[in-house]
Formats: structure tokens, sequence, C-alpha cells
């Protein structure tokens, strides 16, 4: 018991830096959403349905770009760090091909918002705001790649210091272009995008500031004799980051996805939708964090041949994660008329956010399982058996069964939005159980010969 709380105490010295910055990141959303939602209830549902697009794209980045982390990880723990450089140069490339692929996408996605049955005026928000949002695609993704790289060597402040700016700087920017002040038009929720562009721009520029000036870079600086594209490194980056793209995608798009598909049911539902969604959003970054120390400590000790240590260190991984999971429910359960008060004074869509907020509450726990899960997971290198058990849990149960439970299915009456929480909430379970359960095996194998890797 002492070891696993020792274990559990360096895991937590190593997340909570990254929380906070996760948190703040992931404020700028919650920035949005609350300044949008006082301008109209139609500003508000703009922003949702163009953020449900954008969201699905940069979740879908973190989780391409997630691939370098434990390989440096891996690098670093078996005191390999002459081949960091190149593979963070190599990380980058791919990131920024990911980065314009994503921006195509949403160039070519953008018209589809007069055709889901808004109304004109949202529709017309809608797009502006991913038309302008999107011009952040490119600095977001290659700050990831440098953000997992930092991670990995267990410098995780300037993370939080950097996305704590980008927090602090998005407030006065939205209000410049939200309401029009210094000159710059009233944009409403278009603005949001604009700012949100532009803060992801300077982030990236203070991060390749920190990593150009910290002492605790020296050894592994890689802005300096940058190499070609090396075509077998792209590969296995590749192969470890695709997979977790997939898995990162099958996730949010279960719940952006919905936002788009609950249009028809009107402005009220999409609005307390994205309220669910961005409170969801923001307790999530807390075991996020928890996952992405998780896959650089149980790297570095595989690095090191530590098969063992690594079992163990995930195992203190889920314990923490739960109970930050039951902190987390019990918050929102008991708050959540006050937190949809934060959002919105509109008294149908506080009704409606109420009862989302119920469900967000309950989700924590095996939301919170399966993402700290999944993190010690890539740091066993293991990617593709979670992304089966995404595809699974979400695209064949929790959609299909959200939209019957929704609209209704053979005659029966459906229960609107909070069918698909409901069916959201069974597919985390599944998700959950079948990451720990893969896990166990995975560490199982590899702990039974002591200090050394098959």
């Amino acid at each position: 018991m002492l070891h696993l709380r020792q274990e559990a105490r360096a895991t937590w010295t190593l997340a909570w830096p990254i929380m906070i910055g996760q948190l703040a990141s992931t404020g700028t959303s919650f920035v949005d959403a609350v300044m949008a939602g006082h301008v109209s209830a139609g500003d508000l549902a703009a922003v949702s349905v163009g953020a449900s697009i954008w969201v699905m794209l940069i979740v879908t980045l973190i989780g391409l770009n997630l691939a370098a982390s434990p390989l440096v990880a891996h690098a670093v723990g078996a005191r390999r760090e002459a081949e960091v450089p190149p593979l963070v140069q190599q990380a980058l490339y791919q990131g920024l091909c990911w980065a314009l692929i994503a921006w195509l996408i949403a160039l070519a996605a953008a018209p589809i918002f007069p055709h889901l049955g808004l109304p004109p005026d949202v529709a017309a928000k809608a797009h502006g705001f991913l038309i302008a949002v999107s011009w952040g695609l490119v600095p977001f993704a290659l700050f990831r790649v440098l953000y997992g790289y930092s991670a990995s060597l267990g410098q995780t402040k300037p993370m939080m210091v950097i996305s704590l700016i980008g927090l602090a700087l998005n407030v006065p920017a939205n209000w410049m272009l939200i309401y029009g002040h210094f000159g710059f038009p009233a944009m409403g929720g278009v603005g949001c995008g604009w700012a949100t562009a532009f803060c992801m721009w300077v982030t990236l520029l203070l991060m390749v500031g920190w990593i150009r000036y910290a002492p605790a870079y020296r050894a592994t600086y890689p802005f300096r004799r940058w190499q070609r594209i090396d075509w077998r490194r792209q590969r296995e980056l590749f192969r470890l980051g695709a997979p977790m793209g997939v898995m990162f995608f099958v996730e949010v798009s279960a719940f952006g996805g919905i936002a788009l598909l609950m249009a028809r049911l009107g402005t009220t539902s999409v609005a307390a939708h994205q309220i669910a969604l961005n409170v969801a959003s923001l307790t999530f970054m807390i075991p996020s964090a928890l996952g992405t120390a998780l896959t650089v400590r149980v790297g570095h000790a595989l690095g090191s041949g530590d098969a063992r240590r690594a079992r163990e260190i995930g195992n203190a991984g889920l314990v923490l994660g739960l109970i930050v999971a039951c902190a987390l429910a019990a918050m929102i359960i008991v708050g959540r008329t006050q937190i949809a008060g934060w959002y919105t004074k509109d008294v149908a869509v506080l009704a409606l956010a109420g009862v989302l907020l119920l469900y967000a509450g309950l989700f924590q726990l095996a939301d919170a399982t399966q993402v700290v899960a999944a993190g010690i997971l890539r740091g066993y290198k293991v990617t593709r058996q979670p992304m089966l058990v995404h595809l699974t849990a979400f695209w064949l149960v929790g959609i299909p069964l959200g939209y019957a439970l929704a609209f209704g299915w053979q005659g029966q009456p459906g229960s609107g939005a909070t069918g698909y929480w409901q069916a959201l909430v069974l597919a985390l379970v599944c998700a959950a159980a079948l990451l720990v359960w893969l896990f166990i095996r995975t560490s199982r194998r590899l702990s039974k010969t002591p200090n050394r890797l098959r």
C-alpha cells in the first residue's frame, strides 16, 4: 500500500502542471461559450455547432500527434537522448501534414451548416466560426508535438504557464471581437473563432521560445541540424499515431457529432448539450492529464527494462484516477444548477442543461477510468486494441443507441437530448472495462520476466 501511494504521488507530481495547462486550454472553449451565450442563445448555438466540428478536428490531431511521446519516453528511460532530436523533428513534419489535412477538412465541412435544419442566422454564424478558428490548426498541431516532447522529459510546467497565458489572452481578444471594441466590428460568436486562432499562434511561439532558452532542453534540443524526412521513422510514428488519432476521433465524434444530429431538436437542445459537453470537456482534462503523465512514467520504466514497475505505476494510476473521478462527479451533480447558470439565463436551456449535467456527472467514473487506462497503454506502445475498443463502444453502441433513445424506435417516443447522454454513459462504461482488462493482460504478460521486456 505504501508503494502504491508513492507511485500515485509521483504521478500526481508530474501530472498537476499538465492538468492546469489542459484546463486552461479547454477553458478557452468555456470562455467562448460563456461570452457568446451572453450575446444570445443563437450565438451560443452557433458556437456549439461550429465547435462540434472544430473539436473533432483538434482532438483527432491530439491523438495523431501523441506518437512521439511514448517513443521519446522510452528513449529517455533507456538513456538514448541522442535519438530524441531527430525523432521530434520527424514528428513535427508529420504534425504539419496532419494539420494541413485537418484545415482542408474544415474548409470542406463549413458549407454543411445550412443543411442541418438550423435557423439561417445560426447556420451563417457557425460557418463563420469554423472558417475563422481553422486558422489555428497548424499552430495547435505543432504545439502538441512539442507538448509531448516536453512532457516526456518531465518538463510539464512550461505547458501550464503557456496555456494560462493563452487563456488570459483569450478573454480580452474575445471581448474585442465578440462585442466590437477598439475599432473591431462586433462579430458575435464568429469573433470567438478569430480570437482562438490568434491565441494558438501565440502559444506556439511561446513554446518554441521556452524550449530555445530553457536549460532543461539542451541535451535533446530539437531545433538544430534539421534532418530530411525519414520515411522509416515516419512509418513508425504513423503506426503508433494513426490508431490513437482514430481512437480520439471516435470518442469525440460520439459527443461532438451528436450536436450536429441534435440540430433537428432545436436551439434549446443544442445549447443545453453544449453546456453539458463543455463542462464534461473541462473535467475530462484532469484524468486526461493523469493519462499523459502515466504514458511518460510507464514509458520511462519500460525503456529502462523494468516491466514490473511499469505495472505498479499503472495500478496506482488507475486508483488515483478513480479518486479524482469521484470528486468530479460529486462536484458536477451537486452544483449542476449553478454551473448551468454560468452559461445562460435562458430558462428552457437552464432546465435541460441541469438534466444533462446530471449524466455528465455520472459518467465521470467510467470516463476517468478509460482515459487513464488508455494513457497507460500508450506507455506500453499499445494503440491498435484501444482503437478497436473505442470503435466498438462508441460507434457500435453509443451513437446508434443514442439515436434510438433520442428520436424513438419502432413507434416508441424518444427522450430527446437525454437519450443521447444515457447511451454515452453506457458506451464509456464498456470502453473503461475493456481498456482496464487490456492493461491487466498486457502488464501481466510483460511482468512475468522481471526487469526485462520481451
